[in-house]
């Protein structure tokens, strides 16, 4: 008699979400407090292989992708808007199809924009947050973002153009391994998972759309602010420290607005689930069964 697994099954989905064909990863039970997982650029629901798991013991837990990243549909950017209003919409439709309307959140790079886009829609539905170099203040915009800048400012086709190093393998690389101490804890997966994806047709100007769109972040980062004094959601935050792209000093501004802020610092790059994991998973499932799985 073979023994019961106790190790919980993803799923792996797609919904149809106004038009737009929307991936997502789901596991855990149904009744259980909800967890949606937000990711970042340039990979997609696939950076929570892992944590998935981990959390599907007790959790109902939700990672979709956006439209032109992982399995998610990517539309025509003639006939769609690659914006991280429209990103908002999607995931929020996609919750309401799931009939989910209360969540905690766990928002990283442009799943920030995307979260914070929810709660301001929703300002009571959030349970919990874990932010992981995910930005809200002005502070955490460094040199990094310099040449970005630049074309916010002008709109020019060089100035775009100059941005299309950001989404080479060199890069993708960068990305996962910058900050680490040790790359052998980082699995080249990563890279031979998320730059294939990025090299699909036409995704290059998919990219450097969301790039342009970032700047529609910063105007909202007062409003997501507010919302953080006026709600004070239980809130873990896990952060990279070594981070060239979302650096350390856009972490400590959240200790201005959340009062009871569970703060991390990491020695670590940009994709901390990557490389500390070990030290991440505990501190997530223990704030979780704290803060959210009663709430």
């Amino acid at each position: 008699m073979s023994p019961t697994s106790v190790y919980p099954v993803t799923h792996h989905h797609t919904a149809t979400v106004d038009g737009v064909k929307i991936f997502y990863r789901e596991a855990g039970p149904k009744d259980g407090p909800v967890v949606l997982l937000l990711h970042g650029f340039p990979t997609s629901s696939h950076m929570f292989r892992n944590l998935i798991p981990y959390l599907a013991d007790r959790y109902h837990v939700i990672a979709p992708d956006y439209p032109g990243y992982g399995q998610s549909e990517a539309p025509d950017r003639a006939t769609f808007a690659y914006t991280f209003d429209r990103f908002g919409e999607l995931v929020d439709g996609l919750l309401s199809q799931l009939g989910i309307a209360r969540y905690a959140m766990y928002v990283m790079d442009y799943g920030a924009p995307v979260g914070w886009r929810l709660a301001l829609k929703h300002p009571d539905a959030i349970t919990g947050l874990i932010i992981q170099n995910g930005n809200a203040y002005e502070e955490g915009l460094k040199e990094f973002w310099d040449p970005i800048k630049v074309y916010w400012a002008d709109g020019a086709k060089e100035s775009r153009d100059k941005l299309l190093g950001l989404l080479t393998l060199e890069t993708t690389i960068f990305q996962y391994t910058d900050g680490v101490s040790d790359k052998t804890r980082i699995s080249p997966d990563n890279w031979t998972h998320d730059q294939p994806l990025l090299d699909r047709s036409g995704n290059a100007d998919i990219q450097l759309d969301m790039l342009y769109d970032y700047r529609t972040n910063l105007p909202l980062y007062p409003e997501v602010q507010a919302w953080l004094r006026d709600k004070q959601p239980p809130a873990l935050l896990v952060w990279g420290r070594n981070d060239f792209i979302f650096p350390e000093p856009g972490a400590h501004p959240y200790k201005r607005d959340l009062n009871n802020l569970e703060f991390h610092l990491l020695d670590t790059g940009h994709f901390v689930l990557e490389d500390k994991a070990d030290d991440v998973f505990p501190l997530i499932h223990d704030f979780l069964d704290r803060k959210v799985a009663g709430a």
